[in-house]
């Protein structure tokens, strides 16, 4: 059901993580609110990103404990991937929470346009359909929640077949012999988990000297020896420089080290090197928008240059994580039409679901030094957890940053099982100004992973209990 005059209080254009929760947000504070989708709603998190992966970690994650079951005593044989099947799951998950974002957004009274949104100006937007047809709305104010799209580098070979990127991947019916990974960070990490617990050979190709350069710099020192233990073969600081197929269809992959072109070889190439804001579409000079660095400039209320025109998530650069586009689009909601209140830059967290997974939120440890008059380190490492040593998963470790001074948290860094779970102490203390103290006294309910964050807090007060004295 859309309004007859086609007029609204707010029309958000994309309905991914930032988009429909802001629409969801503005009309229960009671604005009239349109959302334009062009393509599908959840966008590319529900779609091809966040919510897909997960799935295939799942499965991945059931591999590995197979693999590891006679460790605990449980004989396993015959244990197969059916990516195909593995492959339709995904799709059910995907369907399933697509058709609740749209009970969501209708149940909260926003009123929905499956189209392609054009911007005729901060308060017209046409709407054109799959069938061609338009709609003309009108909006008070605009919220411009785009999104990011796969970034193709100038490679020669890019657009070779069998040269895919994250959408094509999480459609496949059969597991590649060898997948070439190109990128270091999230995407390519966390698929070189899947497929190399799916069961096969990876090579991770890493532009930089680092993998998961946004997380701290301990944090991706110590999972490239986790990942080369499970087999990945990791190569950093080697920018890919081209690619070459042959009739077969295998893949050659240029790449330079230590001053010499080498190649890897396999029969299909992720191109995982990172995303772009989505915003060339926009007459953005025309609707008085600044940007910088190809991306919309905003302020803490995610207002952009012109008044009438916000902006969230992805298409205004920064973490390009889902999780921050859902809170920008609230925070602009009710800047907009509640209580206003703003984000702590601080306190967003940045994690990877990599086997095992990783997780930063605030400062990490260098910044920290460099901001900071005094700065003090506290670690606990999972191999003295008794939760992790008894299911087997002790890789890893929780690693906080304090100010020396102050003893307040600054930062918050793990590595190991449930990570991403884990790293909200680290978001609800540094949101709330928590002391290392502080936080080590928080009882942890025993036996438990986040035990390991009560004990790292312990020894930045100078009294661990499970970690004997230096």
């Amino acid at each position: 059901m859309t309004r007859d005059d086609g007029r609204y209080d707010l029309l958000v254009l994309g309905g991914g993580p930032g988009g429909y929760p802001a629409a969801i947000r503005a009309a229960q504070l009671g604005a009239d609110v349109a959302l334009v989708e062009k393509r599908w709603l959840g966008g590319t998190c529900l779609n091809e990103g966040c919510i897909p992966t997960k799935a295939y970690v799942r499965a991945a994650k059931m591999m590995e404990d197979c693999r590891d079951a006679a460790e605990h005593g449980v004989q396993v044989s015959g244990a197969e991937l059916d990516l195909a099947a593995t492959t339709e799951r995904k799709d059910g998950v995907v369907d399933r929470l697509k058709k609740g974002v749209r009970q969501l957004l209708e149940g909260n009274g926003v009123d929905i346009y499956d189209g392609l949104g054009v911007v005729e100006d901060a308060h017209h937007v046409t709407v054109r359909d799959a069938d061609g047809e338009e709609t003309q709305l009108e909006t008070a104010k605009l919220l411009l929640a785009v999104g990011s799209e796969k970034l193709d580098p100038p490679i020669d070979g890019i657009d070779l077949p069998g040269v895919i990127g994250s959408r094509e991947i999480l459609n496949l019916r059969e597991l590649p012999e060898h997948l070439i990974i190109m990128g270091g960070n999230v995407i390519g990490l966390e698929f070189a988990s899947i497929f190399n617990a799916f069961g096969a050979e990876v090579t991770l190709l890493g532009r930089n000297p680092r993998l998961l350069k946004y997380l701290d710099d301990e944090i991706s020192r110590r999972i490239r020896p986790v990942l080369r233990k499970k087999g990945i073969n990791v190569i950093t600081d080697a920018p890919v420089t081209g690619i070459e197929g042959d009739d077969a269809g295998e893949k050659r992959v240029k790449y330079e080290r230590r001053g010499r072109e080498q190649e890897a070889v396999g029969d299909l190439v992720l191109n995982a090197v990172g995303r772009k804001p989505s915003i060339d579409q926009l007459p953005l000079d025309e609707l008085g928008v600044k940007t910088d660095s190809d991306a919309i400039v905003v302020n803490e209320e995610m207002v952009t240059s012109n008044p009438d025109v916000l902006a969230i998530g992805d298409a205004t650069g920064g973490m390009m994580l889902a999780h921050v586009a859902t809170a920008e689009g609230v925070v602009a909601a009710d800047c907009l039409f509640g209580e206003p209140h703003h984000i702590n830059p601080r306190a967003l967290p940045d994690v990877a679901f990599t086997i095992p997974e990783a997780a930063s939120v605030g400062y990490h440890e260098d910044e920290a030094r460099a901001t900071f008059d005094r700065v003090d380190v506290a670690k606990f490492s999972m191999t003295a957890l008794g939760k992790a040593v008894a299911i087997g998963e002790t890789d890893g470790l929780v690693k906080i940053v304090f100010d020396a001074n102050s003893q307040k948290v600054l930062g918050m860094h793990i590595l190991g099982s449930e990570a991403p779970n884990l790293i909200q102490e680290g978001v609800l203390a540094i949101d709330s100004g928590m002391t290392v103290e502080e936080l080590a006294w928080c009882v942890h309910a025993h036996p438990t992973l986040s035990e390991a964050v009560m004990e790292a807090a312990h020894v930045g007060i100078g009294a661990p209990i499970h970690m004997l004295p230096r």
